[in-house]
């Protein structure tokens, strides 16, 4: 898989293409949804998909206040795509300036000039170019003129539709399952174990510390049951995870991620980047008022883990 970062990075060559194109933040279900087709549309003809995403999120651009926390880094979006069906990726550079291109603009430049689209397949509310003033219609018109066909998937899932807000939502409830359902799979976050305070190997669970990364999404603080994996090797161990500051000890005010891989005390994971997914919400967060207190409601948490996870 080739991304990048730039249309005019795309080399000359390219050829006729099949694309798609959104924000594909999380790739969640609704997005699987019109990727299936983009593939579908693409092996009938023998194409590549090209999916085009934008990094950063076109509202961290025009209204930086709302722009929302993200499901997924590039890389992570890139990883996903390539399992949900794309050839490659184009991660444009969202900017003011890329943002005043009219609809036909984007058309021409993007999807013709760069891509050579002989398809372009989007969910059915999509819209695109300055003001959103492009939708589905207008771009199946320019299809028409410029030679490429154009479909828009109807939304996916239901009652509730699928979508990054959505994910977003049931996140910000702690509810890691609904927001799996959407995914398609438990959310994760990634990044490198950092080596923190120590505390957890000294009550007898080490844990592996993950920063939470500005402007990323994460599960509302409280504890979990899930899965901590190791990025380089594929290893994996059934996890009961902490997620916020640690409000029974004082002076700790970074919120991050802590997961205790269950019966080890014997891994070396400070500078591995790993990934922790979320299964179960087992409780909120508790400060508490003695050691012992900690202790035992950490067994119990053990204990939920184990069967949330069935191990």
């Amino acid at each position: 898989m080739q991304v990048w970062r730039s249309h005019d990075d795309v080399p000359a060559g390219l050829g006729p293409s099949v694309v798609t194109v959104g924000n594909f933040d999380g790739v969640h279900r609704g997005h699987q949804a019109v990727l299936s087709r983009a593939r579908e549309a693409a092996d009938r003809e023998g194409l590549r998909v090209v999916a085009v995403t934008f990094d950063p999120h076109p509202m961290a651009v025009l209204r930086p206040d709302h722009a929302p926390a993200m499901l997924t880094g590039i890389e992570e979006r890139a990883e996903l795509l390539a399992r949900a069906g794309v050839d490659d990726v184009l991660a444009l550079p969202f900017s003011r300036e890329i943002a005043a291109w009219s609809p036909v603009e984007f058309v021409d430049r993007v999807l013709v000039g760069a891509l050579h689209a002989a398809a372009v397949v989007v969910g059915a509310n999509f819209r695109f170019g300055a003001k959103a003033a492009g939708d589905v219609a207008l771009l199946r018109e320019a299809g028409q003129e410029r030679g490429f066909t154009v479909e828009g998937v109807p939304l996916d899932g239901g009652p509730q539709v699928w979508s990054s807000t959505y994910v977003r939502t049931c996140l910000a409830e702690g509810d890691v399952a609904g927001a799996a359902e959407a995914l398609g799979r438990p959310f994760a976050v990634r990044g490198v174990v950092l080596e923190g305070e120590r505390r957890g190997r000294e009550l007898g669970y080490p844990t592996a510390n993950v920063p939470l990364a500005a402007g990323r999404a994460a599960p509302v603080d409280g504890v979990y049951a899930g899965w901590l994996r190791r990025r380089d090797s594929g290893e994996q161990w059934p996890a009961a995870i902490s997620v916020g500051t640690n409000p029974t000890f004082e002076g700790e005010r970074e919120r991050r991620v802590e997961a205790y891989a269950l019966d080890r005390d014997d891994l070396e994971l400070y500078g591995v980047e790993v990934e922790v997914a979320f299964v179960e919400r087992l409780r909120g967060m508790v400060a508490f008022d003695d050691v012992d207190e900690l202790l035992a409601t950490m067994a119990d948490d053990v204990g939920r883990t184990r069967s949330a996870l069935g191990v």
